[in-house]
């Protein structure tokens, strides 16, 4: 990785990086240049962001959270895009922290190599070939304390362990894997979790206000005020696999995404399932007003030679205007951007296939239209594979104008799974994948 110059400056609670970190310049296609393969789009400019030390970050934010990094950098951050109002600039949000896997015998276990970190909204600005870090915001309970990114309930949630797999750790009913965000029109935010799968409303200076889960959670000990507003058939996501897409419609309602299906009524039927699903929520009413079933492409025309359905995932979702959304389908290696509308017809919400006994279950359709489930046309905008200069994994999506779309990439704070992610002296072997964002021009409008 490029090492910078930092300068950090601001409170315990919002952390300002005004300086200009300056990055190495990286040529990508200019203005005008052709798009491979005769894809519709081309990458037209691409930013980085710069080294910033995990326990400088951290212990700015919230003083004395984090006491070792493992040297690791701040990363993560692509999880989701939001525009913050002046162009070039952005809402993100980091998810859980660094995390990886080590296999131990037979089992497979989920390391947490600073289990200090608190998950944090970040803003952003794009300045030439850099990314600067403008203010981050922690997000912490009521009582002030900060949420950590760890699992929440023993035998739900995947067991916390040390960066080498040897120790566990505790679970926390604070913890929040945080993976989409939009910002309300009264400066408070609005988050998508994996962990319950919930939804959070958080003030503008990070305390959870609210942390909507299914019916039937029963998380108890948080330290903010936890609803059961969300239908219980959302217990049976998939580990790892809650909400990630969030969006905010024009009449101030929220949607967000399943990243993959239900294990409705089992693994199996999951695993196979190409059928996942979105909640229309109220903020005005607190509650959940409709859901719709969405529809992936076969992986293989996703990702061409991938045959495991359950490398399918949604991770992003953005209002383009009225009913309309845009779904950002893909696996770890391959994306495509897709345009829904969300029909007043298409509403599934209370109907039999969100009862637990449904049988077959909507996870088990081969052909949901034919069986009656009204599923929402779409209409594919771009596919990222085709688009040379995008990096993998992209989370976060936003729309500039009319045809620019804005991505940015969550490069896992650099980490990797297995024994090799860490050195003899327990300090992180980067992948050297960097967090980029880029915006890549269409060649056609979207509104």
């Amino acid at each position: 990785m490029t090492t910078a110059s930092r300068v950090l400056r601001g409170s315990a609670a919002v952390l300002p990086l005004s300086a200009v970190l300056a990055l190495t310049a990286v040529a990508w296609p200019a203005e005008g240049t052709p798009a491979p393969h005769g894809s519709p789009a081309r990458v037209v400019s691409a930013s980085v962001l710069p080294d910033i030390p995990l326990a400088e970050f951290s212990n700015r934010l919230l003083p004395g959270s984090v006491a070792d990094d493992r040297g690791i950098d701040l990363g993560g951050i692509g999880s989701d895009l939001y525009p913050a109002g002046r162009r070039g600039e952005y809402w993100t949000v980091t998810d859980r922290g660094p995390n990886g896997q080590i296999a131990v015998g037979k089992e497979k276990r989920r390391t947490f190599p600073v289990p200090g970190f608190d998950p944090a909204i970040v803003k952003i600005r794009a300045v030439g070939d850099r990314v600067e870090v403008l203010k981050a915001i922690p997000l912490t309970t009521s009582s002030g304390a900060p949420v950590t990114g760890l699992p929440n309930q023993p035998g739900r949630d995947e067991a916390p362990y040390t960066y080498d797999a040897k120790n566990p750790l505790r679970h926390d009913p604070n913890g929040l894997d945080t993976e989409g965000l939009v910002r309300g029109r009264d400066g408070s935010f609005w988050l998508a979790d994996e962990y319950g799968p919930s939804l959070v409303h958080v003030s503008a200076h990070g305390r959870v206000l609210a942390r909507h889960v299914p019916k039937g959670l029963g998380l108890t000990g948080a330290g903010y005020p936890v609803i059961e507003s969300l239908p219980s058939i959302y217990l049976q996501r998939k580990v790892n696999r809650g909400f990630e897409g969030l969006a905010l419609l024009p009449d101030g309602d929220l949607v967000m995404a399943l990243q993959s299906p239900l294990l409705n009524p089992d693994k199996d039927s999951g695993e196979n399932s190409r059928t996942t699903r979105l909640l229309r929520f109220s903020p005005r009413a607190a509650k959940v007003t409709a859901e719709y079933a969405y529809r992936f492409d076969p992986v293989g025309v996703v990702e061409p030679g991938q045959t495991k359905t359950s490398e399918l995932k949604i991770s992003a979702l953005v209002a383009l205007g009225g009913d309309r959304l845009l779904v950002e389908e893909r696996t770890d290696n391959a994306a495509r951007l897709y345009e829904i509308r969300l029909r007043r017809g298409a509403d599934i919400l209370g109907s039999a296939w969100d009862a637990a006994g449904t049988s077959p279950a909507l996870e088990q359709l081969d052909d949901p239209a034919a069986a009656g489930v009204p599923v929402p046309a779409k209409r594919l905008v771009v596919d990222l594979g085709t688009v040379e200069g995008v990096p993998g994994k992209i989370e976060g999506v936003a729309v500039e104008g009319e045809r620019t779309l804005v991505l940015l990439n969550d490069n896992d704070f650099g980490m990797t799974d297995g024994t090799g992610a860490f050195d003899a002296n327990g300090r992180l072997v980067d992948s050297g994948v960097e967090t980029r964002l880029v915006k890549v021009r269409l060649d056609r409008p979207l509104r």
